[in-house]
């Protein structure tokens, strides 16, 4: 047993010297055992020791820190969009085939700094879980909820670890743009009652990330029909569409059950004659259904 330890261990280190150097000093970059420990005590706490610390108590009253929570990652995300149109794609990615630069020079490694950005704002995203939990609003912790805080933060933790960039950061930019909808989205419904007028578009939420995980499908899926790419790292590119296309069926689904269905339509209407159908409960951000606001007769979540 020491022995396999031992040569565990040893592989490990061995895998870990084809990091790419320009991000070890990053906070969370020197090892992969603490983002994993936060994702798994994330896990944890929303699935078993939340629920349980808050079995008996009253659900808190969030609705100032959910405003101010919502509004700063709309600015963040907005940021993020910058800096990846900044640091690539508007100042010289082809929007092809665009290896990564492991070169020192300025734009290279504004490059470096925003796909870390863009990872760190995952882990500061987990927050929409652990306000559901301190809200009781449990019916809104999903498999599609989950699966999308959990997965996004662990496999891009290894995207910006080996590669920082080129044509695998294009579902980021993208991701982040419908962040800045989505949590504006959140924001206006955290604001109170006098704010339900502004959300009349909700279900166009949905459709918002149906056509990112298209745009992002056909982006990547470019590299199986190029005679050759210097993209350095071609399991990101297999792992970027399986997630486009995972998530894609995910989010049609949704739609399907809510939108088609009619199964989160309030009581006594038709799909057919809601122009702008409302859904009792709360959001829907990035696909899964959720939302850390307090919409009226509302309830979305997504990626």
């Amino acid at each position: 047993m020491e022995a396999f330890v031992e040569r565990t261990v040893h592989a490990y280190e061995e895998f870990m010297k084809g990091a790419d150097p320009r991000v070890y000093h990053y906070p969370l970059m020197q090892g992969a055992l603490l983002p994993l420990s936060i994702l798994l005590g994330y896990t944890f706490f929303v699935l078993w020791l939340g629920p349980r610390l808050m079995a008996n108590k009253k659900p808190f009253d969030l609705k100032p820190l959910l405003v101010i929570y919502n509004f700063s990652l709309v600015a963040l995300s907005a940021f993020i969009v910058y800096e990846f149109l900044m640091s690539g794609w508007l100042t010289g990615y082809t929007w092809k085939c665009d290896p990564v630069d492991t070169s020192d020079s300025p734009m290279a490694l504004r490059m470096v700094r925003v796909s870390w950005l863009f990872l760190f704002s995952k882990f500061i995203e987990l927050m929409d879980t652990v306000f559901f939990v301190l809200r009781k609003k449990n019916s809104q912790i999903t498999f599609l909820h989950l699966i999308h805080h959990s997965v996004l933060p662990w496999s891009w933790w290894w995207g910006v670890k080996f590669g920082p960039g080129g044509m695998g950061s294009f579902h980021a930019m993208i991701n982040s743009l419908v962040h800045v909808i989505m949590y504006f989205y959140y924001g206006l419904s955290a604001a109170g009652p006098s704010f339900q007028k502004f959300l009349w578009w909700k279900k166009h939420m949905t459709a918002i990330q149906l056509i990112q995980f298209v745009l992002v499908s056909i982006h990547i899926t470019q590299y199986y029909f190029m005679d050759s790419c210097g993209y350095q790292f071609p399991i990101f590119i297999h792992l970027i569409w399986i997630y486009g296309t995972f998530f894609f069926v995910l989010f049609s689904n949704f739609w399907y059950q809510a939108y088609t269905k009619g199964r989160r339509l309030p009581k006594g209407a038709q799909p057919s004659s809601l122009a702008a159908p409302r859904q009792k409960g709360e959001g829907a951000r990035n696909g899964s259904v959720h939302e850390n606001g307090v919409a009226q007769n509302g309830k979305v979540k997504a990626n």
